[in-house]
């Protein structure tokens, strides 16, 4: 592209005479702890203010949601696609306004991107500058820099206030910091929340108390393996008495996770908790920004979890809350940790990102479970080693490895994906997916019997803890509340109405929809198939014997389904 074919944007002077057409452009993040509708009311409102006086007139918007100051503009939607927009030399638009600078530009940024503005010709209005930035104007440049400093020092300072305030609230008050409960454990109600404002907002504290059957379960884990047992071998033990892992224990959040036994890694998760001895603990884990790419600064950072020492864990100074093991047993189970070479702090660096295509997206069809991206010999694989981590004592029949190699499917599924949604295919597959909707099941039915099976499981384990001598007057009242929740969850199950098909229009459009997406998938570079793919809802299950992978396209309610042979994955090719 020339610079001859970019409009030139017109002298300030001749602004009241002829108006300038704006985009606008502004950001908001959660750590900003705003409502979305409100931080874009005020950014387009200051940037209102500063072009309507001067005859001006915002024509566009790109607002982005939910994305941190820290990441560059060519990894934030709307930025990106505002670039885009700058590159077009028939765009709608002469300028570009910034409400809020702090929330554009962070750190380096503003140097960073204001030379595209300047190679394409299109100003950039900012009301700390009371118009367009002016290249020539060295005060101009340093405000933008001061600005970028600024913004990442704030969020600089409120990390560190937080992380301060954290490591204060674990260590003197033992207070119970969010995320999910330890196996073992519950939360309850502790009272209002200590901040006056949370307070008045509903937020309340919680605490944990030991779950009348799970709390059994750790104390036996702690005992076995003081007394001698391996991980194998409690997972073993814990798998034939049908006693649920931590997965199958809270299925909703878990069902990407193997419910059908226990893993090694489960029993030593729990083996190395601290917070079974009883205090808070926090800091085990902290997040490091590390480059994206190191030949590449301008892409800015991506933010990996790495474990700190034991040394720098905070500990409550007081017990927080009943312990299920005493803190002598919990060192005498490192200390045999420690003995076997396989210690509670020996955790080894992540490496580096490989390109995987199918990260995510290919299952295992002996377990169902996701298959791990393996790097060897310069070349993407995928493997499943169920029986290296899971217990066997459900039967499960399965290779000791399973193995497929990236490049024998991914022209294939490519080619299949471009053949299946091609406008020609629409109207076919649509009468297809209209013959198979009346044995497709409400989603909404489908729900309430998930949460009616998983009462039916409370139920049973709260009748194990009963057995097991916990405390009959407070396992009664779990079971009567267990109860009147099933028979709830029964009545509405009565009152679901079938569930509606969605018009021939409506498939139409999402099908023409997904065929755009499954070409972007098709041209993309390596490194962002895997986003893409997962964007269309690419599900693929993988059959060794067979030498079959079974795709499945889930574009947002609905699906197209194909069965995809290794050596010939376009079945349905005409």
């Amino acid at each position: 592209m020339t610079l001859s074919n970019v409009p030139v944007p017109l002298p300030q002077a001749a602004v009241q005479q002829q108006g300038l057409r704006f985009a606008f452009y502004g950001r908001v993040s959660t750590e900003d702890n705003q409502d979305p509708a409100a931080s874009r009311a005020w950014q387009l409102r200051r940037a209102r203010g500063l072009v309507e006086p001067k005859g001006g007139a915002i024509v566009a918007e790109y607002f982005d949601v939910d994305k941190s100051r820290s990441i560059p503009w060519a990894r934030r939607p709307q930025a990106s696609a505002l670039i885009e927009a700058l590159k077009n030399p028939v765009r709608d638009f002469d300028a570009v306004v910034v409400g809020e600078p702090h929330r554009a530009f962070y750190g380096n940024q503003y140097s960073l991107t204001f030379p595209l503005f300047e190679h394409f010709r299109v100003p950039l209005w900012v009301p700390e500058v009371g118009g367009a930035i002016d290249p020539a104007n060295e005060a101009h440049d340093m405000i933008m820099g001061v600005f970028g400093g600024l913004s990442k020092g704030e969020r600089n300072r409120i990390k560190i206030r937080v992380r301060s305030a954290m490591a204060a609230i674990t260590a003197t008050e033992g207070r119970y910091l969010g995320g999910r409960p330890p196996y073992g454990y519950e939360l309850i109600d502790a009272g209002p929340h200590p901040n006056p404002a949370k307070a008045a907002d509903g937020k309340r504290l919680r605490r944990l108390v030991p779950h009348p059957a799970y709390s059994l379960v750790v104390k036996w884990i702690f005992a076995q393996f003081i007394g001698g047992r391996g991980y194998f071998d409690i997972a073993e033990e814990l798998t034939r008495q049908g006693v649920p892992s931590p997965s199958a224990a809270d299925p909703d959040r878990n069902p990407h996770r193997v419910q059908v036994a226990w893993s090694k890694s489960a029993v030593r998760v729990i083996i190395t908790n601290p917070r079974y001895t009883g205090r808070q603990v926090w800091n085990k884990q902290r997040k490091d920004e590390v480059l994206l790419d190191v030949d590449d600064v301008a892409l800015g950072h991506t933010t990996k979890l790495r474990w700190n020492d034991r040394a720098q864990w905070v500990w409550s100074e007081q017990q927080a809350h009943e312990p299920l093991v005493s803190v002598e047993d919990f060192e005498r189970a490192q200390a045999i940790l420690a003995s076997r070479g396989r210690g509670p702090t020996t955790h080894k660096p992540h490496r580096s990102r490989r390109p995987y295509a199918f990260r995510g997206c290919l299952h295992c069809g002996y377990c169902e479970r996701r298959m791990q991206g393996n790097w060897n010999n310069d070349q993407a694989y995928y493997r499943c080693r169920f029986p290296a981590e899971y217990a066997l004592a459900n039967k499960v029949v399965h290779p000791k490895v399973v193995y497929l190699r990236e490049a024998e499917i991914i022209e294939d599924i490519d080619t299949w994906l471009v053949t299946a949604f091609s406008p020609a295919r629409i109207k076919a597959t649509i009468e297809a997916m209209t013959a198979q909707a009346t044995g497709t099941e409400n989603t909404a039915a489908t729900h309430l019997r998930k949460q009616l099976a998983t009462c039916n499981q409370q139920l049973n384990q709260y009748r194990a803890a009963l057995n097991a001598g916990a405390d009959p007057a407070q396992v009664a009242k779990w079971i009567n509340e267990a109860e009147q929740e099933r028979a709830r969850l029964e009545g509405e199950l009565k009152t679901v109405p079938a569930g509606q098909a969605m018009s021939s229009d409506g498939l139409a459009e999402l099908l023409r929809q997904t065929g755009e997406l499954a070409q972007a998938v098709v041209r993309a570079h390596p490194d962002d198939k895997a986003d893409l793919y997962a964007k269309l809802g690419l599900k693929m299950t993988y059959y060794p014997e067979k030498k079959l992978v079974e795709a499945e396209v889930i574009p947002t309610s609905t699906c197209a389904n194909g069965a995809c042979p290794r050596g010939d994955l376009n079945p349905h090719a005409p």
